[in-house]
């Protein structure tokens, strides 16, 4: 079978991770699925096609201008026509909408979109509208993948067939991440290493919903305990000089570094001492996978599907309210006790097996199956 991913991304952050995972299984499972890594004319290479050739992953590299595109949108109906799609597996809104309102092949190809979790933007700006528009297109495609069951209250389900919607939870390939958390790191970040010790380590987009100003709070109220302590916040986006504001006001700036975008976050998990998830909205982070794998204690908000990834809390230490449960949950993950060796034994196991790679797309291929077939 062959399955066009389609993908308009800006980073290598969880949806990126997930599908490489993905595709790297279903050329095992003997697909043939191709990556269509979409974005703006004028970027060279985005983070998600340096790892896709890094991997050698097929890949396609399609630049068009941005927003809802309609003749490009086309034009990648009859390349993929001509390529002989015989699936078409979207990820995002962007695809979304424009798969379900614009998408036309002259013969039946059926789409399928996982929703990798929703942003919840400020009402009325342009990534609400965005967001009101998936969720009405993804009722005219033809499956849809939550990737966890807690995303079903965010969607408008009565206008998605119940047999179209299907909870199937990120894999991630173990020893691959445990191969990649060996590996070297910029001189900069090992250097950082040095000189602090524990390291707290966050990862994602540097956005409001990500919650990393209650992080930096947090970690100045940790340094009073912990006075060699480092934060490493991984990651890019709008929110960067807000961030580097606070932690100047806040006079962390020689405790406190973000280095942007890092293309081995493995590599950082094993050597810190604990992943803080602080985001106010998530789907099922590749992040938190990645750290049950190398074994790394983790503290996160009870959002999405985290609470079932760590089993309600034996797997990790799960807060409800950042702003006041945050230190206290680090500081005890920080004590390294017997209880929290367990922890990180149980998540450990679970990502080993029902949280794998191969499981995850042994029940896409499934979905794939069925929409093919009706």
């Amino acid at each position: 079978m062959k399955v066009l991913h389609l993908i308009d991304s800006g980073g290598l952050y969880g949806a990126e991770r997930m599908l490489l995972a993905l595709v790297a299984e279903q050329i095992k499972q003997g697909l043939e699925p191709m990556i269509l890594s979409a974005g703006e004319q004028g970027i060279h290479q985005k983070p998600l096609e340096i790892e896709a050739e890094k991997l050698g992953l097929p890949l396609v590299v399609w630049r068009m201008t941005p927003g809802l595109n309609y003749s490009e949108t086309r034009k990648i109906c009859e390349w993929a026509e001509h390529w002989g799609v015989e699936l078409v597996h979207s990820h995002g809104y962007k695809f979304n909408i424009l798969m379900s309102l614009f998408g036309r092949f002259s013969r039946k190809v059926p789409v399928v979109s996982t929703l990798h979790g929703y942003v919840h933007a400020p009402r009325f700006s342009r990534m609400w509208v965005y967001e009101l528009l998936d969720r009405l297109a993804i009722s005219r495609l033809d499956g849809v993948v939550m990737v966890g069951a807690a995303m079903k209250k965010e969607l408008s389900t009565g206008l998605i067939r119940p047999r179209r919607l299907t909870t199937i939870r990120n894999g991630l390939a173990v020893d691959d991440t445990q191969r990649k958390a060996s590996g070297p790191l910029p001189e900069a970040l090992e250097e950082f290493f040095s000189t602090h010790e524990p390291v707290i380590l966050g990862v994602g987009r540097l956005s409001r919903e990500k919650g990393f100003t209650h992080l930096i709070d947090s970690f100045r109220e940790i340094k009073q305990s912990a006075p060699k302590a480092g934060l490493l916040i991984v990651g890019d986006g709008m929110l960067r000089e807000d961030l580097e504001d606070q932690v100047a006001r806040l006079g962390l700036v020689s405790d406190v570094c973000l280095p942007g975008y890092c293309d081995n976050v493995p590599a950082l998990m094993a050597r810190s001492s604990a992943l803080v998830i602080s985001s106010f909205t998530e789907g099922l982070p590749i992040t938190l996978l990645e750290a049950m794998a190398v074994r790394l204690p983790v503290v996160s908000t009870d959002v999405g599907e985290i609470p079932f990834v760590l089993d309600e809390g034996d797997s990790g230490v799960l807060v409800k309210d950042p702003a006041s449960e945050l230190v206290d949950a680090i500081e005890l993950v920080l004590n390294e006790t017997e209880a929290i060796h367990r922890k990180t034994e149980q998540a450990f196991h679970k990502v080993s097996g029902e949280l794998s790679a191969r499981s995850m797309a042994e029940q896409y291929l499934r979905v794939y199956n069925g929409v093919v077939a009706s």
